[in-house]
């Protein structure tokens, strides 16, 4: 884990996982075998509507793509990211833009410096967690 950052107490998590209602995945794979895919669809199981966002892709999970956050029509309550830590920047920033209040960004990948821009700007950020591992421990 990183050095600076600091994620979220579990209760701010668990309060945080029960109020939101619509997901964005970022990088959210059409392979049933890919780690985005299952956690999106623990996650869409569990009452959650999954965003894809994925370029090239037309569905995924019965959902429609998106090739870019600022694609997506409506409320965004959460960004959920499976792309490498250099990808990080560009979603926080479209995040930030967009005015989406939370990014969380997946296990394994760690970009601090766009954590903390993302935090600094007001998001609920939490990095290098599995949202599905967190909804099911904290949640059920």
């Amino acid at each position: 884990m990183s050095m600076f950052f600091q994620n979220p107490n579990d209760e701010a998590i668990r309060q945080f996982l029960l109020s939101i209602h619509r997901i964005a995945v970022v990088g959210l794979s059409p392979k049933p075998d890919r780690p985005s895919f299952t956690v999106a669809k623990v996650m869409q199981q569990a009452g959650m509507q999954i965003v894809p966002v994925r370029p090239f892709t037309d569905t995924v999970l019965g959902e429609t793509a998106y090739a870019h956050l600022s694609d997506v029509p409506g409320k965004v309550d959460l960004v959920n990211v499976f792309r490498a830590a250099d990808q990080i920047s560009p979603i926080v920033d479209e995040a930030i833009a967009l005015q989406i209040p939370a990014i969380w960004i997946q296990q394994g990948i760690i970009n601090e410096a766009a954590a903390e821009r993302a935090r600094a700007a007001g998001l609920f950020v939490v990095m290098d967690r599995c949202i599905k591992l967190d909804y099911l421990r904290l949640c059920l």
